[in-house]
């Protein structure tokens, strides 16, 4: 039996939340269960609107779709979501230039099946933390090329520069990846308003403390705060296996 618990918050910085989350434990379509971050970007509430639309739109083609293959239906739903924002932003000046980031996964059984544009990111996490998903950010391609290390990364100015986001171009390039699960596996989503503001192990030793699903998904979210909650913080986490844990 899957167990997921899931919080955005808008930090102590910034004046909207442009972050939008979204997690469905029965199926949707020929989906067993969806769960979904997206972190908007643009103007005044256009990163707002985006991150929403994208989200509405991705969930509306899931539950319409006649594929089976898990990768196919993810994949075109990202597509006529970054359709649909390309024709908005073109329709109207206030939309100009908006987007979002978007990481998207199911599971099917001890199999995740997870979709990424953008640096929003997929850890799983057990005895070690494991990030899934590559940013698609300036500063992660510089790391991939060994321009810079990890450490440096952290803190770059240029931190903030996506490379592929949904509405950015007319051509959308989604990363897919399938992670075999093992009993105890948590599925963490989140946005880059909570990997800014905690390393990757103390988000980990968080989430493998005693307590409640809602009450360390909630500390997580404190800590990033306590840390300067410098944007909007979104948590998804999944238990996708949790009855397996409990009788092992």
């Amino acid at each position: 039996m899957l167990r997921s618990y899931a919080i955005t918050d808008i930090g102590q910085k910034r004046q909207l939340n442009q972050d939008f989350i979204y997690l469905s434990e029965t199926p949707i379509g020929n989906l067993p269960n969806v769960f979904i971050v997206a972190d908007g970007m643009g103007g005044h509430n256009a990163g707002d609107y985006a991150s929403r639309y994208a989200v509405e739109t991705v969930v509306e083609e899931v539950g319409t779709s006649f594929e089976k293959n898990p990768v196919k239906i993810l994949g075109s739903a990202i597509e006529k979501a970054n359709t649909l924002i390309r024709q908005r932003a073109k329709d109207d000046e206030a939309y100009s230039g908006m987007g979002t980031t978007m990481v998207a996964a199911t599971c099917l059984g001890r199999y995740l099946e997870v979709a990424n544009v953008g640096d929003s990111r997929l850890y799983v996490i057990n005895d070690k933390i494991e990030q899934i998903t590559q940013d698609h950010s300036l500063v992660e391609e510089m790391v991939r090329m060994g321009g810079i290390d990890k450490e440096s990364a952290r803190n770059h100015p240029d931190k903030n520069i996506i490379t592929r986001a949904i509405g950015a171009r007319d051509y959308i390039e989604t990363d897919f990846f399938n992670v075999e699960l093992q009993a105890g596996d948590m599925v963490l989503l989140c946005s880059d308003g909570l990997t800014n503001m905690l390393e990757d192990e103390e988000i980990r030793r968080i989430l493998t403390a005693e307590g409640s699903l809602q009450d360390r998904v909630e500390k997580l979210v404190e800590a990033a705060n306590h840390n300067g909650g410098k944007d909007n913080i979104s948590v998804i986490v999944i238990e996708p296996l949790a009855d397996e844990v409990e009788y092992d």
